[in-house]
């Protein structure tokens, strides 16, 4: 399973049809936590850009899933890399104290 990183690009004002749906869309996100099929969800502080880190077969598969998403047509574009390296701290062991 290959690790893709997709790029969003948000509307500049949410309406009242795109805040409706923000709910939905959280929880369909938090499900593909659970399924491991997305690792890590993020939105810039402006609200202008998200970045999503998923888990997929091919990058279509990927694009399949994002199209899924409660906010998907609100989305101005999109953007699916495959990543080669993908390394954070939540990955790693955690910090040894000797208290």
């Amino acid at each position: 399973m290959a690790r893709f990183v997709v790029t969003v690009r948000l509307p500049e004002y949410f309406d009242e049809a795109f805040m409706a749906l923000i709910p939905a869309h959280r929880s369909f996100v938090n499900q593909l936590m659970e399924e491991g099929a997305v690792e890590v969800y993020a939105i810039s502080a402006d609200r202008s850009r998200g970045w999503i880190t998923m888990n997929g077969a091919s990058s279509e598969a990927v694009r399949l899933v994002v199209e899924q998403l409660p906010l998907y047509r609100f989305f101005r574009g999109v953007e699916i890399d495959e990543l080669f390296l993908f390394d954070s701290t939540a990955s790693r062991f955690p910090r040894i104290s000797l208290n």
